[in-house]
């Protein structure tokens, strides 16, 4: 599929997030930027936190749902010693301690507690909801928000001491990790409180940060008029999904929003499911039954734009 569409530019753009900008202000410079109105992103950036940010441009913001979960890797040290009302750098100090001293096997000893599945409270400041309210309203208006733990992964754990006081630490782990509260807790596991001093964020699921780019750089991009060099294909970013690959009779149906039934032969279930035709063209997203039903549920793939086909092939990949 085109990058371009009638509505602007379809694809996904990695941003390199500057320090000190929220999530909100890149979509809104990259809006600003690219002209394209419909932007989303996968997954937020505290605006202390640098590196990679995921944008959804145009018709690839349909696809958001489905890249949310992806894992994720940071870098960043943790500054002993001081507990912060929002677990990081930018918060009050609400308690400061002496810092114990330790070595690399201490370290990691309290490390173990925080590797694999484990349960993690939130921070108070969060964008997490409750009663309809977000955590860190209820927290700037003086309220005390209580926000039940949840079962998150840590997938890789790695750490250091890096100075007086300080970690640095290397971090794989699954959609909903606060880094934050792992600052903070490892802070109280040694005794004396913590919180996160930086952060940067090195991959979202098969997006790197090495493929990212500065807004700068976009704007460049955008004067010389190559934002689509920058641009990855719309369905770069559900790879890990299972794929069908049907021929010119069941594109056509699937193209129209229509289900198809696959001809012959027993496949296997899957929802949901990338659909493509024989030549690679991306045509949507739907589900497979185990009769061999396609069922569209999202069509990227105009009934009117499509590729024909000489070859009728029905599989699962």
């Amino acid at each position: 599929m085109s990058k371009r569409s009638d509505s602007g530019l379809d694809g996904i753009l990695l941003i390199d997030k500057p320090a000190g900008w929220t999530s909100h202000d890149v979509v809104a410079k990259a809006r600003r930027i690219t002209g394209q109105r419909r932007i989303g992103h996968t997954g937020t950036l505290d605006p202390m936190a640098t590196g990679l940010l995921v944008l959804c441009l145009g018709q690839a913001t349909r696809l958001v749902e489905y890249l949310t979960g992806h894992d994720k890797r940071y870098t960043g040290t943790i500054a002993l010693g001081r507990t912060t009302t929002t677990d990081d750098a930018e918060g009050e100090t609400v308690e400061e301690s002496a810092v114990p001293r330790m070595d690399e096997g201490i370290l990691d000893d309290h490390l173990e507690a925080f590797r694999g599945p484990i349960l993690q409270k939130p921070p108070v400041f969060s964008a997490l909801k409750i009663a309809g309210r977000r955590a860190y309203d209820l927290a700037r208006s003086g309220e005390a928000p209580e926000l039940a733990a949840r079962r998150v992964t840590v997938h890789g754990l790695d750490a250091a001491i890096a100075g007086p006081g300080t970690v640095a630490i290397d971090v794989s782990c699954s959609s909903g990790t606060y880094i934050r509260s792992l600052a903070r807790d490892l802070g109280q596991s040694l005794g004396c409180g913590g919180h996160l001093s930086a952060l940067r964020r090195h991959r979202v699921g098969p997006f790197s940060l090495e493929g990212a780019v500065t807004l700068e750089r976009l704007e460049a991009a955008a004067a010389d008029g190559a934002l689509d060099e920058l641009l990855l294909p719309t369905d770069d970013g559900i790879s890990v999904i299972d794929a069908a690959i049907l021929g010119a009779e069941g594109v056509d149906a699937v193209a129209h929003g229509v289900a198809w039934q696959a001809p012959g032969g027993t496949i296997r279930a899957a929802d949901p499911v990338r659909i493509y035709g024989t030549l690679g063209e991306f045509v949507g997203i739907g589900s497979v039954s185990d009769t061999g039903e396609i069922r569209p549920r999202k069509v990227f793939l105009s009934a009117n734009s499509r590729k024909s086909s000489p070859y009728v092939v029905s599989r699962l990949t």
